[in-house]
């Protein structure tokens, strides 16, 4: 019995052991017949058939041969070869446990290919020898076959030092990129605004510019003549900070796309767009002060941007920075501005100089503004202010001058009767014109384009005052119109017949006039112009007395504003004593009070005669003419008297060429006419003798705005002479308004 189970136990064994060795031998081993590196990582590379990895690092290989998945895991590793000896290293468990590589997983793909996950390490032999720079070790792949392991492939891995450490601290890294940055940003404004200019651009500036402009282009003139040398030198010195930056941001992130993206985008913000902001505004003004910078460039790119440079003078034979397309439209802009028919001069005349520009640069401030009351009336004084003020429109207000309610034509006043008296606002309120409001930010070019439409061409300017704790209100401004439009246009002023009465600027320089007089006190005493007691003899309507105002002040020079103020010449015409009238006889025709001016009898009066006719005669021969209104005589007798005898030109200005010179042989009634005037109707007229006409230079001289004619004063016995003469009884005129001076200095 013992014996048979003996013999039981013996056949299990058997035929166990046949089971296993024919299912051993019935699967194929696996074969591998290379591998190849998948997603390198930073440190790992294969170059020819050697793998070379840093410690530390995980990498995946892909094997490539036949029945990779019919292996018992595991059936793949790395072991440690060395050249003493020709064993296979595969053999030995010690070599395969200790080796540097170490596979952690395989992936099978299917049965001819597959992934393993290899992990590096550092072996204690290796830390002890520490011979890896000098004499790295080789490391081959293994392959269980059967119950034996062998290498396999001539493929061989091995350690090598990692070098993809930083080299620098992060904050090193980042001191590096803000330098860099600001390095190609300062660099970017220098080429900017050195190069901004042409040399011809720079020699205007230099020429015609301000002081400060001329101290700069004279600083930069220098660099300039340099041009190409110095746009060379600047772009390499950028070109070299911008691939510096570039190899930054690669060794920061790690990533090619990353690194790039990122450097673009600094870049262009920072190194490009803001130093055009900065040069678009301020570049000019900050070239001057970074020459130094540039300088020191050129020097230091010498070598290579010196004889680019020349090159490019040799080629080109201009700046590289000259553009070629700026000459060419400068030549067709000088060709077409001579052609007004053409577009881009018809553009430009009317929009170019409006673009820019608003409505508030060239408005007439409101207090400034010509404008009348709705409760005036239109009377003979209020029609003559508004044609004395040369404006067609004329804004009407209530309560106060911001509040403009109505506008006045000129030529709705037409029909309208001084006498009447009518009110303003029955006029305004039965024309109705409307009112044209604009912005104060309201664009010149549309402006014009409002006015072009035809509804007006005047608008109120007003804005939004939203200033205070209380609501928002449109405050006016002042007025606008066509003409201040076009005026900006043609920057210059537009003068019309009004504008030329109310201006009082000398447009030429007058001669001084010197005048004999005792010099009285300098005190203001204005007790000369004051009107006599009682109503004047002779009553002159206000229209003859207005025409008479115009007349004598733009036809007569001796009565020009420039000489006689407006508002002295108005009082000196209101006077008895210069307003008179001759009663005509018909009975006595010959009788003295009918001849204003007798041939060879010396006078020292004007007259201006106002209505009736009047008999000249002139000459040797006598010769006899008519005069009627509106013809003065004795011009000279104001000025300075002449030894030869003088004749009357009506209605033409008479300019003596030195007037009030005289001298102390020279008698004051001196002037004598060689004409006789005598009175044929009876005659209303203006009679201004010299004394009265010296009061009304002194007193305009007191009143009148700076610069007025030069008046000397030259004291001698003129004065006495004068005095006595209108103090004469052949002169019963009324002299108390100009009998002596009170206020002259």
């Amino acid at each position: 019995m013992v014996v048979g189970s003996v013999g039981l136990r013996f056949l299990l064994m058997i035929l166990f052991s046949c089971g296993f060795g024919f299912g051993t031998y019935g699967q194929q081993a696996p074969e591998v017949l290379g591998l190849r590196l998948e997603e390198p990582k930073t440190g790992v590379s294969m170059k020819g058939r050697d793998v070379s990895a840093p410690y530390g690092v995980s990498f995946r290989l892909r094997l490539f041969g036949f029945y990779l998945v019919n292996g018992t895991w595991p059936w793949v590793a790395f072991a440690e070869a060395t050249r003493e000896t020709n064993t296979d290293p595969c053999e030995e468990e010690s070599r395969r446990t200790s080796a540097e590589f170490q596979v952690s997983d395989f992936q099978a793909a299917d049965n001819h290919s597959g992934l393993i996950t290899v992990q590096t390490k550092k072996s204690i032999s290796s830390a002890l020898d520490g011979e890896q720079k000098s004499n790295p070790k080789y490391h081959k792949l293994c392959i269980l076959k059967g119950v034996n392991w062998v290498s396999v492939g001539a493929e061989r891995l091995h350690i090598v030092e990692n070098t993809s450490g930083p080299f620098l601290p992060a904050w090193g890294y980042a001191l590096c990129i803000v330098l860099l940055i600001i390095a190609c940003s300062v660099f970017k404004i220098l080429n900017l605004s050195l190069l901004w200019l042409d040399p011809l651009e720079l020699y205007v500036l230099h020429s015609c510019g301000s002081e400060e402009e001329k101290r700069a282009a004279k600083r930069l003139e220098p660099l300039r003549r340099r041009g190409n040398f110095l746009i060379c030198s600047l772009l390499f010195i950028c070109a070299l900070g911008h691939a510096a930056l570039g190899i930054l941001f690669y060794h920061v992130l790690g990533c090619i796309i990353s690194a790039i993206f990122a450097c673009g985008a600094l870049t262009f913000l920072v190194a490009e767009l803001l130093p055009h902001i900065i040069c678009s505004g301020y570049g000019f003004q900050l070239a001057p002060n970074m020459t130094w910078i540039a300088q020191i460039c050129m020097v230091l790119t010498c070598p290579l941007s010196c004889p680019l440079g020349l090159l490019l003078d040799l080629i080109l034979r201009r700046d590289i920075s000259t553009c070629n397309i700026r000459e060419k439209t400068m030549e067709m802009i000088r060709t077409n501005v001579n052609d007004p028919y053409n577009e881009f001069v018809k553009e430009e005349f009317s929009r170019g100089a409006l673009r820019t520009k608003t409505v508030e640069d060239i408005l007439t401030p409101l207090k400034d503004c010509f404008m009348l009351p709705s409760t005036a009336v239109l009377d003979f004084g209020t029609m003559s202010e508004i044609m004395q003020s040369g404006y067609t429109r004329v804004p009407v207000y209530e309560e106060e001058r911001s509040n403009i309610v109505e506008i006045l034509y000129v030529k709705d006043l037409a029909l309208v009767d001084p006498e009447d008296c009518t009110p303003m606002s029955t006029i305004t309120k039965f024309y109705n014109h409307p009112l044209h409001f604009v912005f104060n930010d309201t664009k010149l070019d549309a402006m014009l384009e409002e006015f072009k439409k035809g509804n007006s061409h005047m608008a109120i300017v007003q804005k939004v005052n939203n200033e205070g704790e209380g609501d928002p209100f449109y405050e006016v401004l002042g007025l606008v119109t066509l003409e201040d439009v076009i005026e900006e246009i043609i920057k210059s002023e537009i003068l019309d017949e009004s504008d030329g009465y109310m201006e009082t600027k000398v447009k030429r320089p007058l001669a001084p006039l010197e005048i004999a007089l005792e010099p009285k006190s300098c005190h203001e005493e204005f007790s000369l112009f004051k009107m006599p007691d009682g109503e004047p003899r002779i009553r002159t309507s206000p229209q003859l007395l207005l025409a008479t105002h115009r007349f004598l002040s733009r036809e007569v020079e001796l009565f020009s504003p420039q000489r006689v103020s407006e508002k002295v010449l108005f009082r000196l015409l209101q006077h008895p004593s210069v307003n008179q009238e001759v009663k005509f006889d018909p009975g006595n025709k010959l009788r003295p009070e009918h001849y204003l001016y007798t041939r060879n009898h010396p006078v020292d009066y004007f007259v201006l005669l106002l209505q009736g006719r009047v008999e000249v005669e002139i000459g040797k021969e006598a010769l006899k003419f008519e005069n009627g209104a509106f013809t003065y005589y004795g011009v000279s007798a104001l000025t300075a008297p002449s030894s030869v005898h003088q004749s009357p030109v009506p209605t033409q200005r008479r300019s003596p060429r030195d007037p009030f010179e005289l001298g102390e042989a020279a008698s004051p009634s001196s002037y004598c006419p060689d004409y006789t005037v005598r009175a044929l109707t009876d005659l209303q007229l203006i009679k201004v003798t010299r004394l009265q006409y010296l009061n009304a230079l002194m007193a305009s001289r007191v009143t009148q705005s700076p610069d007025p004619p030069e008046i000397k004063i030259l004291p001698n016995s003129q004065t006495k002479l004068l005095n006595e003469r209108n103090t004469n009884p052949e002169f019963p005129a009324h002299l108390s308004f100009f009998d002596k001076i009170e206020n002259y200095c």
